[in-house]
Formats: structure tokens, C-alpha cells, sequence
């Protein structure tokens, strides 16, 4: 395999990590295709024997499976194709260290795959939930990867029914994980790639919070492109398949409350703001509360701040402040960069509701410049933005040229 294309190394490599087999590949081409280029293609089993051909560097697809590949794995075709991009398949050694600390674990254990082996590598998706609070969601994305990666290559390896479905409950969050990493990137073919991975995986899983968190993570993609309505009948999903009290099941209830502030319904919104304060009420401050996958009463605060900024609520602009001062204090456990940036903008819309847009655009253009603000979240910037230049104050100059760079390609 050392003289293997990096091309084909990468189209097996990218098909692995989504632990499809080439059967599902050419389903997953077929399906990515339009009425009329699907009625072009051969039929399913010679679709696969073209895809062993790519895989094994014995020619390159052409159009249409160039394209088809590309919309499929959220790659461009440079990126996919090209000669300069073999580190997608072998892995960033940056990070590669991490799998092979568990491959070593597993063979010291001298097994398949192992008790501690799996205690290991949930340890690593915790480690990457937590990680996810102040760490760019490109470079997290790669680590991410490359654990999938390592959950893909034990898949086949022989283990007992416990073992494969914690197997298939850890390769279930990474790859949660994995599509969050790329909504926030604003990646949304790839994201739905992922989800569809993470909703195979917790089913087979008999895993119900994963599957309502898959649904979660759409509704909150749904809410970053406007398609509330959408959102709303896909957070109200979640909550039909998360458990009772589970943090999906409370994820989901206050992202009901943030969508029916958009869509200005305040009845509505403040009895989902009600129903979360009753399932948050109890609930401990937890070990990790940075932990993006286990809710916690700083991040219920968070939410209700957002909320009724949304809603327009007078109480938004003392609430989003004490929420704000508290992240910036840490008061509630390690610092949470992203928590914050959201607050900063929380507390500029509140701002303009209040008649007070000069420290509103100050607050905006701090998240613009801060580095952490990502790409999903920078229409709530916009937002902002669109308030100050209608009132034809001149920090909107100063704010529309910060916001061009943040969208500048990098």
C-alpha cells in the first residue's frame, strides 16, 4: 500500500471514518446525485466495483463521482484530489500520539479490544467534549477525526457484545462531535453527513440520548440558517426521544424556549424557560461543567440570557450582564471562551432593545476581534451590525470592516 495514491488513500480513508462499508459508499453516492445523473449510473454493483477500483488507485473518478464524492464528504475537490493534501488520510502528527497511546494500551492488554482499552478511549471523547469549549473547531475536527479513525480500524476486531456496543456508543459522540465541529464551521453538507452517522450509531447503541442530542444538533444548524420552524419541530423531536431529565432532554427543552423567542411568541417561550428551570432546579454544578455534553445550571443562565435578548425582554440586559461578569470570573468552574463570546453578543442585543447601541457595538466588535467567535454564530454579530449601520451611528464603518475580515478567507 506504500505506493497507493494519496487520492485513493484519502477516498478510503473518508469513507472508513464514516464506518461505512463501499456498499453504503455507493448508496450514499447514488443518493447524492440529481433525478437525472442517477438515471446515468450503472447499477449498484458495478458502482462498487468502480469505487475498489478508486480506492485502489487504479484510475481517478471522473464527473459526475468527482462531484459526488465532494458533496458527500464536505471536501472541495482540490482538498479531496489533489497530490497536496495526504495528511487527510495518514493523520496530523500533531495528534496521532493520542491513537497510538491507545493502540499500545490495547496490546499491552493483549486483547481485541478490551475493557481497558474502551475505558481509555472514553476517556479521549470525554477529553474532546471538554475540549470543545476553547478549542477552534478546525483543529479540534482533526482530532476528532483521527479517534474515529482508531474506532473504525476496531470495528471488526472480536469482542463481546458489551464491548461492541460501548464501542458503538463512543464512535456514536465522536462522531456527534464531529458534526457540531462542522455546523460551526458553517460545513453543513459534512455535518449531515455526520449526524446520519450518529443517529446509525446510537441506534444500533440502543443509545436514546445520543439520538435525541443528533436531533438537537440539527435543530440548533436549523436555528443558525433561519429555518426556525424547522428547528422547532426537530428540537421538539429530541425531546420526544432523549430520556427524561437527561441533558439532551434539557439541551432540547431550552432550545424549544430560544426558537419561540425567534419566532416572538412569548407565551410560549417563557413556558419552556419554566420547564427547564424545573429540570435544572436539582441538578448538581458537575465535575466537568465545560463538558459540552452535560448540562449544568451556568449553562441553564447562558441560555435564559440568550432567550429573552431574543425575545426582546427588558430583564435581558441585567441578566445578560450577571451572566457575562460570572463566565468572566469563572465563578462557576474553568473559563468557557466560547460561553462567553455568546454572552458579550447576548448582552449587545439586549443593549439595543435598551437604546444603548455605543457600548452595544463595543461589546460586538470585542467578539468579532476576540478569535473565538466561530462562523456559526457570526450572524448574531451581524445582527448587531444591521441595528447600529440602520441608525446611522459611525462605529458601524469600523463594525462592518471587522466583520468583512472575520468573513475573509483564511
Amino acid at each position: 500500500m506504500r505506493n497507493l495514491p494519496g487520492w485513493a488513500a484519502r477516498l478510503r480513508a473518508e469513507r472508513r471514518q464514516q464506518l461505512w462499508t463501499q456498499r453504503d459508499m455507493a448508496k450514499q453516492l447514488a443518493d447524492a446525485a440529481d433525478v437525472r445523473t442517477r438515471a446515468r449510473m450503472p447499477e449498484r454493483e458495478s458502482l462498487i466495483r468502480m469505487i475498489k477500483d478508486w480506492e485502489a488507485g487504479r484510475h481517478q473518478p471522473k464527473d459526475p463521482y468527482r462531484v459526488l464524492y465532494c458533496w458527500v464528504f464536505g471536501i472541495d475537490e482540490a482538498e479531496l484530489f489533489g497530490d497536496d493534501g495526504e495528511h487527510l488520510a495518514q493523520g496530523s502528527p500533531l495528534f496521532e500520539g493520542e491513537i497510538e497511546a491507545l493502540e499500545l494500551a490495547r496490546r499491552v492488554a493483549a486483547s481485541d479490544v478490551g475493557s481497558e482499552t474502551l475505558d481509555r478511549l472514553e476517556s479521549a471523547v470525554d477529553d474532546l467534549a471538554m475540549a470543545y469549549q476553547g478549542t477552534p473547531p478546525a483543529e479540534l475536527l482533526e482530532r476528532v477525526r483521527q479517534h474515529l479513525s482508531y474506532v473504525s480500524h476496531l470495528i471488526d476486531a472480536k469482542k463481546t457484545f458489551v464491548e461492541h456496543r460501548r464501542l458503538l456508543t463512543a464512535g456514536g459522540w465522536l462522531s456527534l462531535l464531529a458534526s457540531t465541529c462542522h455546523i460551526d464551521l458553517r460545513q453543513y453538507r459534512a455535518a449531515a453527513t455526520w449526524l446520519q452517522t450518529t443517529a446509525q450509531l446510537a441506534k444500533h447503541a440502543e443509545h436514546p440520548e445520543i439520538a435525541g442530542w443528533c436531533l438537537e444538533t440539527e435543530a440548533w444548524q436549523a436555528v443558525t440558517t433561519g429555518d426556525y420552524r424547522r428547528a422547532l419541530r426537530l428540537t421538539q423531536g429530541a425531546q420526544a426521544i432523549a430520556p427524561r431529565g437527561s441533558s439532551a432532554y434539557i439541551q432540547a427543552t431550552a432550545q424549544e424556549g430560544r426558537i419561540w423567542a425567534r419566532l416572538g411568541s412569548g407565551p410560549q417561550t417563557r413556558d419552556a424557560l419554566n420547564r427547564v428551570a424545573r429540570l435544572v432546579s436539582p441538578l448538581p454544578m458537575p465535575a466537568q461543567p465545560e463538558h459540552h455534553y452535560r448540562y449544568d445550571p451556568s449553562k441553564s443562565d447562558a441560555y435564559v440570557a440568550t432567550t429573552l435578548s431574543w425575545l426582546g425582554d427588558p430583564a435581558a440586559e441585567p441578566y445578560a450582564r450577571q451572566v457575562l461578569a460570572r463566565l468572566e470570573s469563572a465563578a462557576d468552574g474553568p473559563f468557557r471562551p466560547r460561553r462567553a463570546v455568546s454572552a458579550r453578543l447576548d448582552l449587545a442585543l439586549a443593549l439595543l432593545a435598551a437604546g444603548q447601541p455605543d457600548e452595544a457595538g463595543q461589546l460586538t466588535l470585542t467578539a468579532m476581534t476576540s478569535g473565538v467567535l466561530v462562523p456559526s454564530n457570526y450572524w448574531r454579530a451581524r445582527e448587531v451590525i444591521n441595528a447600529i449601520e440602520a441608525r446611522r451611528m459611525p462605529e458601524a464603518t469600523e463594525l462592518r470592516e471587522a466583520y468583512r475580515e472575520l468573513n475573509r478567507p483564511r
